[in-house]
């Protein structure tokens, strides 16, 4: 990487399982189609992953990973949240030429037990939203000053950003994962069925042709007896 190149950094939050559906690999192809966003503007990309089923994806692509956490994706605490929060505020806060001007999080939103969905969204810098307001704005003193209550706050907002993200997603993960294992109980079950009948079906053609063989044999048995006399 160039010393003064744009960099961001990019957290892409998967699960440490499989047996969860298209579940990781939604939220992977999602941190994908954000990476791809950031460099068409021209920034270097850092990744941050969590979760055994992101880090292997990148490991087997050769790509680079610049902090990775494993083994907490089902029940994340607020600690995981505030080590992986840690490093982000570092990567955006860190020196002149090596800091990221972006930090932007890949997550599973849960909606419901049906519904759960990827989303990229962008943590800092804080963006404003709605309506800015109009015309004359009171004035307020801080104490301490501004800059410092912000320093102390961006820590906070980044671990309640991150332990919510974690959260969503270790929901979405255990929805996917029953979701995932109903059908493929349900499956099993048809196939179940499936294979009972052909069993049964084979069982009774054996057993018919065994009646026909000992009809068969009487048959001749008693014409060989018929003829005999």
């Amino acid at each position: 990487a160039h010393v003064n190149a744009r960099r961001a950094a990019v957290l892409v939050i998967a699960a440490d399982r499989g047996m969860a559906g298209a579940y990781s690999n939604a939220a992977i192809k999602q941190g994908d189609i954000l990476t791809a966003a950031l460099k068409d503007r021209g920034l270097e990309v850092s990744h941050f992953l969590v979760g055994r089923k992101a880090v292997n994806f990148y490991k087997f692509r050769n790509r680079d990973i610049t902090g990775s956490w494993t083994g907490f994706s089902d029940s994340p605490t607020f600690a995981n949240a505030a080590e992986i929060a840690d490093s982000l505020t570092r990567e955006f806060l860190g020196a002149e030429g090596a800091r990221a001007e972006e930090v932007h999080i890949v997550y599973t939103t849960f909606k419901s037990m049906i519904a759960q969905e990827p989303v990229a969204a962008q943590m800092l810098p804080l963006e404003l939203t709605g309506e800015r307001p109009t015309g004359l704005l009171p004035q307020y003193e801080f104490e301490p000053s501004p800059a410092v209550v912000l320093d102390s706050l961006l820590p906070r907002y980044v671990e309640a950003r991150v332990f919510n993200a974690l959260l969503q997603s270790a929901a979405s993960e255990h929805a996917a994962r029953r979701r995932a294992m109903k059908s493929a109980t349900d499956n099993a079950d048809d196939l179940i069925k499936s294979l009972t009948r052909l069993a049964n079906a084979a069982r009774q053609a054996e057993i018919t042709q065994e009646i026909s063989e000992i009809v068969g044999g009487a048959d001749a048995l008693a014409s060989a007896s018929a003829g005999s006399e």
